[in-house]
């Protein structure tokens, strides 16, 4: 009896812990029930249902960068970064997953496009957050930044 009392108490006590989950701030977690999205979790403490609810995903508000190599003709290489991030968690849950290779794919969609020449690195900058902002922004992100570099 005092064996099943005892196995009672902690099975408590571990759903209890597993019911409380801490958003640290500046994130943003995604609530799934039954593999669906149920609602965003701000920062803060919350009780969610134990063994129904799941985090689907860790989204970070703050930014965030990513390092692209791309060419403009076969003997211009163009070496560049991407800051973004993440304005809208609603929209940007269902393609935060993918967010690297659709903002990678809109480079050299725009530079595919771009007809510039090597020493207009700044305006082209500026086009290419242009275009990826364009394509970005419905989906929750934003370009912030766009660095070019010639290798």
């Amino acid at each position: 009896m005092a064996v099943l009392t005892l196995a009672l108490i902690f099975t408590v006590s571990a759903l209890a812990a597993v019911a409380v989950k801490r958003v640290p701030v500046g994130q943003v977690h995604s609530l799934y029930r039954h593999g669906k999205p149920v609602r965003l979790l701000q920062p803060g403490t919350h009780v969610v249902l134990p063994l129904l609810d799941r985090v689907g995903h860790r989204i970070d508000l703050g930014g965030r960068m990513l390092r692209f190599d791309a060419s403009l003709a076969e003997t211009h290489p163009l070496h560049g970064t991407v800051y973004w991030q993440v304005l809208e968690p609603e929209r940007a849950d269902a393609v935060i997953d993918q967010a690297d290779q659709l903002i990678r794919r809109g480079v050299l969609d725009a530079l595919a496009d771009t007809a510039a020449n090597e020493d207009e690195r700044r305006e082209m900058a500026a086009r290419l957050k242009s275009c990826l902002n364009k394509d970005l922004r419905e989906r929750g992100v934003m370009v912030t930044r766009v660095e070019l570099e010639a290798a």
